[in-house]
């Protein structure tokens, strides 16, 4: 039996990788420097052992090969070590894409925004069709109770991440999958870490046009110009668009028609109901649990990629009422004394606009949204979005800003350009006492980070309790 070592198996990809390894009987141990839920809680459910911070005594001398993640970089204790004893290392993209993908039909979620949602949908609805699909998903589908899984069926769903591979592959990590059909969700400037400017970005996205192969499907999202520009690079697969606004048109069909090949009618304005067509036609009715105008988005996309396999949507569309989506995506955490409290995986002003945009049409406007946000992303840090971050929070009502230390944007500039009432805290503590002096039964605390914000959400709700 072999054994690998991942370095990072923390992060929400690298977990997956650990998850699958597992599965394929490998014997997996791993290393990271912050762990929190819920891929703590996977691992720790897995069974896997986990060892604190990158040392290289860290790594067991039989392991067969160190699986690396694109959080270390050269000068990182471990990845030293590795290369100076002259270890087998690879990336987790890698490892991915040869031993798991080979022989099965993959399917990839791209894009900016909504990689994780429209990857678990994706997955739910091969599974309502009988497919026993397999999949790697950026975070824990409450479905499944996992975020990775072989699967028995030919479809493996996979969320393909933009960011770069490892410190020795500056390649997307998407680059590696060969997929046969691709969703393209859309497309914004991000990971300012690491793209110089969007058109840096929008050429990777073309690398991983140029591996779809004819016989396959490009699912794209009609709207986006920035991918309609990605496409007139050169496209030799076939193109399917789906989106909501015919007056934002951007990528014609490929067959002449006009509108988009997926849409949808909304019946409620929340997005918790419409209808789906497909070429102009009704499909059928989705009411489900979910909320907002970029979920109805990954929903046509997930839709339009089950039926490039043969799944027709008449067929799984009843089973998205029972569709629970993923852990830290608006997960609401509990209500105490009135005031409901929410965990948001929040990396870009985008998804948090629409994401306050869909909990707005839900509740309405007599209840007030409160946002608690830990600006941690690398673009976010390096104050890429920081003019972009206070009109994405128009709708909240109050903002309570973590503003750590190695911040290197001006956050007073933020919080004044803030609709509503704004405030920053500098740690942890001081942060939920100012929520706690703010919220009034009928609240609505949206935590927002894309990372462990200390465990403030739930210690929030804890203090709520008392």
């Amino acid at each position: 039996m072999s054994k690998i070592h991942i370095l990072g198996i923390a992060g929400t990809f690298m977990g997956g990788v650990a998850a699958l390894a597992r599965e394929l009987g490998v014997t997996v141990e791993g290393s990271d420097q912050a762990v929190y839920p819920p891929m703590s809680t996977q691992l720790e459910q897995l069974g896997i052992g986990l060892k604190q911070g990158y040392l290289a005594e860290n790594i067991a001398a039989d392991a067969d090969e160190i699986v690396v993640g694109n959080a270390l970089s050269r000068g990182n204790a471990a990845v030293e070590q590795v290369l100076d004893d002259g270890r087998r290392y690879t990336s987790g993209a890698q490892w991915l894409a040869e031993r798991v993908l080979p022989g099965r039909t993959t399917l990839a979620v791209a894009g900016t925004h909504g990689k994780t949602t429209t990857t678990t949908i994706l997955a739910f609805l091969l599974q309502a069709a009988g497919r026993d699909p397999g999949f790697l998903i950026g975070g824990v589908a409450e479905d499944f109770g996992t975020s990775a899984r072989l699967g028995g069926g030919r479809e493996f769903v996979v969320e393909a991440d933009e960011y770069d591979t490892a410190f020795f592959d500056k390649r997307s990590k998407f680059v590696h999958y060969r997929p046969a059909v691709a969703i393209l969700n859309n497309l914004e400037y991000d990971h300012a870490d690491i793209f110089p400017d969007l058109a840096a970005i929008q050429r990777q996205f073309h690398h991983l046009v140029r591996t779809v192969p004819r016989a396959g499907r490009l699912l794209v999202n009609g709207e986006d110009a920035h991918l309609a520009q990605v496409l007139a690079m050169g496209c030799w697969t076939p193109v399917e668009t789906f989106g909501l606004d015919a007056s934002a048109l951007a990528i014609a069909r490929a067959d002449g028609g006009a509108g988009f090949d997926w849409s949808a009618r909304l019946l409620e304005a929340d997005g918790s109901a419409f209808v789906v067509r497909h070429r102009g036609e009704d499909v059928g009715t989705v009411h489900w649990p979910l909320v907002g105008r970029h979920n109805v988005m990954n929903a046509l996309a997930a839709l339009a990629a089950a039926h490039a396999v043969g799944v027709g949507p008449a067929q799984v569309i009843p089973a998205l009422a029972g569709f629970s989506s993923v852990k830290r995506r608006l997960e609401v955490l509990g209500t105490r004394g009135g005031v409901t409290v929410y965990d948001d995986f929040a990396h870009h002003p985008t998804a948090i606009r629409t994401t306050l945009e869909g909990l707005r049409a839900k509740v309405g406007d007599a209840h007030r949204i409160i946002v608690a946000m830990e600006p941690r992303s690398n673009s976010m840090r390096l104050g890429a979005h920081a003019d972009a971050l206070a009109p994405s929070l128009d709708l909240a009502d109050a903002v309570v800003f973590l503003h750590r230390p190695e911040l290197a944007w001006d956050a007073g500039k933020v919080i004044a350009a803030v609709r509503g009432d704004a405030h920053a805290a500098p740690d942890t503590g001081a942060l939920l006492e100012t929520l706690r002096a703010t919220v009034r039964p009928g609240d609505h605390v949206v935590f927002m980070s894309n990372g462990g914000f200390d465990g403030a959400p739930r210690r929030f709700v804890a203090m709520l309790a008392q």
